[in-house]
């Protein structure tokens, strides 16, 4: 309505409906309002683009979020950290994450500086894309050297090694936390034993779960599913029911994935009695 309106729009009333289509989830409606702006030749700012590019970022897909950050420093107008962050976040998908890489390398040299939601942002999309090593790279760059570093980074640092099944990095990532006096959490550790269950390390596994009670952080069933799972592939099927009864003491619910790795763990080890008590 406001463009269709005889009533001469400026710059700031384009940017109120361009974040208000970036807070209502409209980036489509968003992308039309900037490029109304442009064909009524409006000069378009920082707010313009950041909130465009924000609106883009979940819905628009990161090619589009791409362009509107290209479009943005061909007519030289000032980026900043939410400009950048916004476009990194929408490069979380398989193809992406060289484009954050690039992304991030561009800040650098545009004199942008960076913050944990940038790492954030650039580590989440090598993990979706699986890319475990250059998330260690660029973890040990920018915590290492700048001190960029809070839960989720090593979260997702920690996934990344996971899915790439090197156990023994995410533990280094751990110890990491501890020097770096890095507060950790479950979601932290439970990424840590996930990734000793996956490589079959079972042994880490039930220590990382012992050292969260002895850290004041409560397991959650993400933890101790993963630790019976560890169990079962070692056939340490003992192991495995102390875990399962011990959910109870420790008042977590189990679910279906607690208990068909407890049952398999039995089964592993030839404990067919054991079975029964694996419902209990």
């Amino acid at each position: 309505a406001m463009v269709k309106s005889e009533v001469r729009c400026n710059t700031i009333a384009f940017n109120a409906a361009i974040s208000a289509c970036d807070k209502g989830g409209e980036w489509a409606e968003a992308l039309r309002f900037l490029g109304v702006m442009a064909l009524r030749k409006v000069a378009s700012d920082t707010i313009s683009y950041s909130s465009a590019i924000s609106a883009c970022e979940q819905g628009g897909g990161w090619r589009t979020t791409l362009g509107i950050l290209s479009s943005m420093l061909r007519d030289r107008i000032k980026s900043n950290v939410i400009t950048f962050a916004s476009t990194i976040s929408a490069c979380e998908t398989a193809n992406g994450w060289a484009t954050a890489w690039q992304l991030f390398r561009l800040m650098a040299k545009g004199n942008v500086e960076s913050n944990t939601i940038i790492v954030n942002a650039a580590i989440a999309a090598f993990e979706t894309a699986g890319e475990w090593e250059k998330v260690m790279q660029f973890y040990k760059v920018m915590v290492q050297s700048q001190g960029q570093c809070d839960a989720i980074t090593a979260s997702s640092a920690i996934s990344a090694c996971r899915k790439g099944g090197a156990w023994e990095k995410a533990l280094q990532l751990v110890s990491d936390m501890v020097q770096s006096s890095v507060e950790s959490n479950v979601f932290v550790l439970s990424a840590a034993i996930s990734a000793c269950e996956r490589g079959s390390a079972w042994e880490q596994a039930l220590q990382l779960l012992g050292e969260m009670g002895q850290n004041k952080v409560q397991p959650n069933v993400i933890s101790f599913n993963a630790a019976i799972s560890a169990c079962e592939k070692h056939c340490e099927w003992e192991k495995a029911l102390q875990l399962f009864h011990g959910m109870i003491q420790r008042r977590v619910e189990r679910n279906s994935i607690t208990f068909s790795a407890a049952i398999a763990a039995c089964e592993q080890g030839d404990a067919w009695g054991e079975i029964g008590r694996a419902h209990v």
